[in-house]
């Protein structure tokens, strides 16, 4: 349990804990646009796909 305590309190101090916090705030970021862009996407090609299934005459 001590070693435990002792790399969790190295890790507090070392320049690795900033960098893997900054390291995942920029992943959070990357992920936000990426889900933001999909459903963009998403979007766009159901209103394509439904003015075709309009124009061919329905689909059911």
């Amino acid at each position: 349990m001590k070693k435990f305590a002792k790399k969790v309190q190295q890790f507090l101090v070392s320049e690795d804990g900033p960098t893997a916090v900054e390291y995942a705030v920029m992943l959070a970021l990357i992920v936000i646009v990426c889900l933001t862009a999909i459903q963009s996407v998403g979007t766009n090609a159901a209103a394509t796909f439904t003015g075709v299934a309009g124009q061919l005459g329905g689909g059911s």
